[in-house]
């Protein structure tokens, strides 16, 4: 019987590799803000492209509906978005930040930029165009990018 050896399973260890970068650099937005994945997720979405419905920004950010629902209401309870119905399809909310919600953005852009900038500066010149071409190619094989 052939034996699959976990650790050395590509697909396992690209979400080993994924999950401990994520933990990481949660503690950066759960220390400033307060901030889970997910509504640091559906934070950075808005400030990224200004307006969304829920729906693009489960799919923006891989998150179930019901993660980005929970993460929706907790930004809203801290008057750091606000829903807009859809004029033609009642069903619809379209999601934007706040002033508030907008500054909190701009206050961890930075410091995401900086941790992505340490992170890469772990690895030599030759590692870090490695990782970036590799990921690259994996997306644009998968259809990610």
């Amino acid at each position: 019987m052939e034996i699959l050896e976990l650790e050395n399973f590509l697909p396992y260890r690209l979400y080993r590799l994924a999950d401990a970068v994520s933990r990481e650099f949660s503690r950066i937005y759960k220390d400033s803000h307060g901030l889970t994945r997910p509504e640091w997720r559906t934070l950075s979405g808005l400030g990224q492209r200004g307006t969304m419905t829920a729906t693009e920004l489960g799919e923006q950010s891989a998150m179930h509906k019901t993660k980005v629902s929970r993460a929706v209401a907790e930004l809203e309870r801290r008057r750091w978005l606000i829903r807009n119905t859809d004029e033609n399809d009642r069903r619809v909310e379209h999601l934007t930040l706040t002033r508030a919600g907008l500054e909190a953005y701009r206050e961890m852009v930075p410091l995401a930029k900086a941790f992505e900038r340490e992170l890469l500066a772990r690895l030599s010149a030759s590692e870090r165009a490695a990782i970036v071409s590799g990921v690259a190619a994996l997306e644009g094989a998968l259809g990610g990018k």
